[in-house]
């Protein structure tokens, strides 16, 4: 099986990329492929967070400041955040006048993952690996 450190950004990008051609979809109307793609993205998501949590296992995260609690504050609140586009799409799928209520709140996640995935970079880089505590 593949390392944290090489599963965390593969499926972080490929996060990102689902992310880019939801909101593509979303904005050209294409409904079938729009909710296909957002159910991979939050597949590839849950991958990604269950592979930075092992990632996050090779470093001592608290060599990191206070970025380490920014960052899971960031990640969290990012998750729970994928809540508001799911029930705007839901409305919208009912009524049209929501899409751009939806959009707005689609937008939300989108941004606070892009900032977790900076924030979650910058704790990475400033963590101590385990291995050199020696």
């Amino acid at each position: 099986m593949s390392s944290p450190q090489v599963l965390f950004p593969t499926f972080l990008l490929l996060t990102v990329a689902l992310l880019g051609l939801v909101v593509y979809t979303g904005l050209k109307a294409k409904l079938r492929l729009h909710l296909a793609l957002v159910v991979l993205t939050l597949i590839s998501l849950a991958l990604a967070i269950v592979a930075a949590l092992a990632l996050g296992k090779l470093y001592d995260l608290e060599s990191a400041g206070w970025i380490t609690p920014v960052h899971l504050k960031i990640a969290r609140i990012a998750t729970y955040a994928y809540v508001l586009p799911t029930v705007t799409g839901v409305m919208m799928l009912r009524d049209r006048k929501h899409r751009k209520l939806h959009f707005r709140t689609a937008m939300v996640p989108l941004l606070l993952t892009v900032l977790a995935a900076i924030t979650g970079a910058w704790m990475i880089f400033h963590a101590t690996p385990l291995a050199a505590q020696s």
